[in-house]
């Protein structure tokens, strides 16, 4: 598990548009917000992302860059890309299942017709430009992921009240 305020793991991810993209070289005002989703199978993770898409430019505003990651296949993530309304969120492909385990993500087994063999559960991280957790929150499942609107309020209220990071302990 990474704690708050420590470093997170490296994270350099091929994209669907043809380039690469490295945590490390992002620089963004307060946070970088990475999801993690189950991959195309999953009818929760479009609404998800879909629902990003129509909020991803106030998170711009505020400072926060988005990208969002699956352990699919470059195929099934560039189908993810085309069938789902997300044309603005970068789509990161082909997450290792044991890169995911070093961010503490949950990894399942298929068990439906569609479902890869192995894919990684939810995981929604705050990272801050130096690299360091901010926030985490991991699911086992698609169900109970943060809602945008809260999170939202809550990283306007953070960059207002220079709020710290928490859990540490």
């Amino acid at each position: 598990m990474i704690k708050p305020r420590n470093k997170v793991p490296s994270l350099k991810i091929n994209l669907v548009n043809g380039t690469s993209y490295s945590l490390e070289d992002q620089e963004p005002d307060h946070f970088t917000m990475v999801i993690f989703y189950r991959g195309k199978h999953c009818p929760v993770c479009k609404s998800y992302l879909e629902e990003l898409q129509s909020m991803l430019d106030e998170f711009v505003e505020i400072g926060v860059n988005v990208i969002a990651i699956s352990s699919d296949t470059k195929e099934r993530a560039m189908k993810t890309y085309e069938e789902w309304e997300i044309a603005d969120i970068p789509i990161g492909y082909e997450m290792p299942i044991e890169g995911a385990r070093e961010w503490g993500l949950y990894i399942s087994k298929g068990v439906k017709e569609k479902e890869p063999e192995m894919f990684i559960e939810p995981g929604l991280f705050l990272v801050k430009a130096d690299q360091t957790l901010y926030s985490a929150s991991i699911q086992t499942m698609p169900f109970a992921r943060p809602e945008f609107d809260a999170l939202l309020k809550g990283i306007k209220y953070i960059i207002k009240n220079e709020y710290p990071a928490r859990g540490e302990a």
